[in-house]
This record gives C-alpha cells, sequence and structure tokens, in this order.
C-alpha cells in the first residue's frame, strides 16, 4: 500500500486528512497562508486520490489509522476533517505518541443518529449507499451539494470542492462503501473520554452533516477539550471562511 502524501513549507508539523469522497487536494486552498508557518503534509487516504486501495484491504478503522501512521512525521500536529476526523481520532487513540495535537474539523466520534444523539439519519446514508451501486459520480455530487448545505457561499464552495476533486484520480468504489460503513457504524464517544492529548474541535453552526446540537453534548463529554463554532459556515468551513478557519488553526498550536 503506498499513500500519497504532498508536502509544503516549513516549521512545525501538521498533517491534514481529508472526508469522504474526496482527495488532500481539497486544502489547497489554504495551503499558501497556513505554509508560512507549518511543515504540511497533505495526505490521500487508501483509495482516494493518488492512493490507491488494494483489493481484499481490510478497511477498518484501525487499518485507515496505521496505513496514516506509516507516513506521518515522528510527531505532527493531526488535523482531520469530517470521517478524517475519525481516522485522526482513532490515531490519537492508538498512537498518542505520535501525536502533539489532535484537531477535528466537522467531525463527530458518532456520525449516525442513534437514541438521544443527534447525527445523520440512518435513510440518508442509506440512500447514499443505494445511489453508490447506480452512479457514484452522482452520489459524490450529491454529497457536495450536501456538504455546502446552509453556507451563505454554498454554490461557490461546491464548485471548489468539485475543482479539487478533479485535479486527482476518482476514487475508488471500495474505499467509497467502505466509508460510507465506517460513517454509519463508528462511535468513540466512549474512548474519547480518555483523551489527554490539546484537542481544538471546529465546527460550522449550520453542518447539516454534523448537526450543532451535538456539541454542547460533546463539550460536555470532553471537557479537557475546545470548541469553536464559525456560525455562518456549514460542513466545509476552511472553504467558506478560509481566514477565519486559520486563525482558528494558529491560535491552537501557536
Amino acid at each position: 500500500m503506498s499513500i500519497s502524501v504532498e508536502r509544503f513549507g516549513q516549521g512545525p508539523d501538521l498533517a491534514l486528512l481529508h472526508g469522504w469522497g474526496m482527495n488532500g487536494a481539497v486544502w489547497h486552498g489554504i495551503v499558501p497562508a497556513l505554509s508560512q508557518h507549518y511543515r504540511l503534509h497533505l495526505i490521500d487516504l487508501p483509495g482516494f486520490g493518488n492512493s490507491p486501495l488494494q483489493e481484499g484491504s481490510d478497511y477498518s478503522l484501525p487499518w485507515l489509522a496505521e496505513q496514516v501512521a506509516a507516513v506521518l512525521p515522528a510527531r505532527c500536529h493531526l488535523l482531520g476533517w469530517s470521517l478524517g476526523g475519525l481516522v485522526a481520532s482513532q490515531l490519537a487513540l492508538t498512537r498518542p505518541e505520535r501525536l502533539q495535537s489532535l484537531i477535528t474539523v466537522a467531525s463527530s466520534p458518532c456520525f449516525m443518529a442513534r437514541e438521544e444523539w443527534p447525527g445523520i439519519a440512518p435513510k440518508v446514508l442509506a440512500g447514499f449507499n443505494q445511489m453508490l451501486a447506480g452512479d457514484f459520480k452522482q452520489t459524490i455530487e450529491r454529497f457536495l451539494a450536501i456538504q455546502a448545505m446552509g453556507s451563505e457561499h454554498a454554490r461557490d464552495d461546491i464548485r471548489q470542492l468539485r475543482h479539487w476533486l478533479a485535479e486527482r484520480p476518482a476514487p475508488q468504489l471500495a474505499a467509497l462503501e467502505s466509508g460510507l460503513g465506517l460513517l454509519a457504524d463508528i462511535d468513540l464517544r466512549d474512548e474519547l473520554a480518555a483523551l489527554s492529548l490539546p484537542w481544538l474541535r471546529i465546527y460550522g453552526r449550520l453542518d447539516s452533516l454534523v448537526p450543532k446540537a451535538s456539541i454542547p453534548l460533546l463539550d460536555e463529554r470532553y471537557p479537557h477539550s475546545q470548541s469553536r463554532v464559525l456560525d455562518k459556515a456549514s460542513h466545509a468551513p476552511f472553504i467558506s471562511h478560509p481566514d477565519q478557519f486559520i486563525t482558528l488553526v494558529r491560535q491552537f498550536i501557536g
């Protein structure tokens, strides 16, 4: 398995993990500003972008975390968006000695709505699974629209995401299907209560995939972490509000 990593800049190491259906090019809009302060490592998760997925791979969350760990610098700050936030959280649990801090963006330790837990409705994820079986390009287009929903720059956000997605090979169907399975099944809420790393959680108040109702519940569960909410952002705050996003990251890492 060869994981693709694109590197920019100098300074403390900051690795970035993209979300479902995307690739490391989604960070290109904030690379010029961040690379003035950090050595950036943009990682394509297996099956996305320039990281081909081998047949028969065990696409579990621990396996994904180990694939990423193999290409991380010795110790780094790790930032994960959406599904990438789950992978980053798993790494923080299993390889804390490799990380200086954790930043999760528009992510949740439990994406699927459950009893007394706000999240993605099961029928929405089931609908994506059905669409994947037919036309996965259309599925990704639909997902792009949901990610930007509510943002004041929704059309521009989608255009940017589509542009960066097209810079690299299309995602592999097996990775898309397995990634949806992780979003549906994974629940790290209890495990993350023991996390002692510095942890920043960034949210968009208008996010329909990580509902704002989950934020105070997570604040209560993880009093050792910090949370910041961008009021006018949706699921991709680093695209819709890059300056505010970069400020939050820099204030946290220093």
